[in-house]
């Protein structure tokens, strides 16, 4: 009963179809009174000729004729009632046969079945929906996004202000509602004042649209908006924004940050409250050659080597594993233990002369971005970039097509130890890394990856580290949900929290085995409130405490598994 009330509702609201709906009701207003106006001149035919039919059989005789059933038990003998038979046959041909159905369909049950497939797309979320994330758009950032609220069971809608979107996402099962992007009514209908984040990522004018609209509604939802250019950041704090997204920004930091020998120092990527993660390159670094046994990193700073970072996939590290200079720590521990390590094994950029340039491929808002970085860090880098309108650093840009030899070697390819593939199509990536495989094999290829399905397939092509654009984002805002007590890292790295396991409370570490049972590494144990990070192989895990794991998002959905919480 409701899904018809919605259905009614609907169709009522359209005013073409409240007009087409008027029009049907007089189509059968005008056949009601021709039906009646040929039984009254039956009647009148039939009294003529001297047969006498009840009013009830006049109306059954028009309407046989006009539907050409013609069941031909009540006949006229004059040719004046054959030749109204003939009429009245004629005209309910027109209307019963062709006029009618086609009104019918084209102004009732057409703008009726629309309506039904509108519906499918509410206007509105029920009363008692809070702590749900309101997305704007379902573009490659909340396709990851997405897959991340699923997995841990966060509610969502996205709002789109199109039907044919609406069902596009409906068809795909994505929860989704429809709605005006900068009506400030949608967002009452939405319960914004319960929800726990919206999240706009379309064009600099709309999400700043969407946060103004959402202010005149809800003073403390967070708004996390996606910004392109300075100018749309200024006006976007005007306009309410909680948080910006500076996506460009991020990424040219990241892409530049993993630079072979760039520096060796730690980078912190990711905290939990006090405990710090961090990614360090080997390379530069007095830890090449040496064994992770043998390099000594725990004992003189304290900091715990958590993982090696091998083409996309985190691995363990193991006390008989090789450091060569492309070996990529991920680090734990302290920020005075990050520093510790900094002092010991870092390498700064200004201790490393003589680095060769880095060539960069796109010279678009990443490119730059990465540039800037690189530059920030004392490293020559030349950009390639095949439109001269998007040159903003002449002096060390070469305009022209990045897959041609002689340019390359003009660039400086043959004697640079790192490209970095910033173009924001996945395909010309792909294309340029296989190239550049093919003409080095030891050169270090850093690409920018788009669509997040695309990173397995640059790994599969040469690349020794892919910046996913997607995951880098969705980890951005991922993280401002789930608060200071948990983080995802780069890559769908993930920092959480748990229970510690009755069945491994009193068992030490490295009792435990939870690192070769789920793939996640504990960091630190928290009880009564006091955060252990420097932990031992024979540390026992205590009863009732908690302990703050590194993995995965496969590993941590292992580790509930194994381990459910109570």
């Amino acid at each position: 009963m409701k899904a018809i009330v919605t259905i009614i509702s609907t169709f009522l609201e359209n005013r073409t179809s409240r007009q087409n709906l008027l029009v049907l009701v007089r189509l059968i207003v005008v056949l009601v009174l021709l039906v009646t106006a040929f039984s009254v001149l039956f009647h009148v035919l039939m009294e003529r000729e001297g047969q006498h039919f009840s009013w009830i059989t006049g109306f059954y005789w028009t309407l046989t004729v006009m539907s050409t059933l013609g069941f031909g038990d009540i006949t006229f003998e004059s040719d004046a009632g054959r030749l109204f038979s003939i009429v009245v046959m004629t005209s309910g041909v027109v209307f019963l046969l062709v006029l009618l159905p086609f009104t019918f369909i084209e102004f009732f049950y057409a703008p009726w079945m629309k309506a039904q497939t509108a519906a499918r797309a509410p206007r509105e979320l029920p009363p008692s929906t809070k702590s749900h994330v309101i997305l704007t758009r379902h573009g490659p950032v909340t396709k990851v996004l997405v897959r991340m609220l699923e997995k841990h069971h966060h509610p969502f809608f996205i709002l789109v202000p199109t039907l044919e979107e609406a069902l596009q996402l409906d068809d795909q099962g994505i929860p989704v509602v429809l709605g005006e992007l900068s009506d400030p009514e949608t967002y009452r209908r939405l319960r914004i004042d319960q929800a726990a984040m919206v999240v706009t990522t379309r064009s600099d004018i709309i999400n700043t649209n969407v946060t103004f609209s959402i202010r005149e509604v809800s003073d403390n939802v967070i708004v996390i908006a996606s910004a392109r250019s300075s100018a749309a950041r200024d006006v976007l704090e005007l306009a309410g924004v909680t948080h910006i997204l500076q996506l460009e920004e991020m990424m040219g930091q990241a892409l530049a940050r993993r630079v072979m020998g760039h520096d060796s120092l730690a980078h912190i990527i990711g905290r939990v409250d006090d405990l710090v993660i961090a990614e360090a390159s080997a390379g530069g670094s007095p830890l090449v050659g040496k064994t992770i046994a043998e390099c000594g990193v725990r004992a003189q700073a304290g900091v715990n080597i958590v993982g090696i970072w091998e083409r996309g996939k985190l691995i363990p590290p193991e006390p008989n594993t090789r450091i060569t200079d492309h070996t990529l720590f991920v680090l734990g521990g302290t920020e005075a233990q990050i520093d510790s390590y900094n002092q010991h094994f870092g390498a700064g950029p200004n201790e490393n002369e003589g680095r060769s340039n880095v060539v960069l491929i796109g010279g678009g808002r990443v490119g730059r971005a990465t540039a800037r970085a690189l530059g920030e860090a004392g490293v020559p880098w030349t950009i390639i970039e095949m439109l001269p309108e998007r040159v903003h650093y002449p002096e060390n840009t070469i305009v022209g097509d990045a897959s041609e030899f002689d340019l390359l070697v003009k660039a400086g390819l043959h004697q640079a130890a790192t490209v970095i593939i910033t173009t924001r199509d996945d395909d010309t990536n792909i294309f340029l890394t296989i190239f550049y495989r093919r003409l080095r094999k030891s050169l270090q290829i850093i690409s920018r990856c788009t669509d997040e399905t695309n990173v397995a397939r640059l790994h599969r092509a040469g690349a020794d580290l892919v910046m996913s654009y997607a995951s880098m984002s969705a980890n951005t805002i991922f993280n401002h949900l789930r608060g200071s007590d948990s983080c995802l890292l780069a890559v769908g790295l993930s920092v959480f929290p748990a229970p510690v396991p009755k069945a491994l409370a009193g068992q030490t570490l490295a009792e435990t085995q939870v690192r070769s049972r789920t793939g996640c590494s504990i960091l630190a144990i928290e009880l009564n409130g006091k955060r252990e990070i420097n932990l031992q192989p024979d540390t026992p895990l205590p009863e009732g405490g908690k302990l703050i794991l590194m993995g995965s998002m496969e590993a941590e959905e292992k580790f509930s598994e194994l381990y459910p919480a109570a």
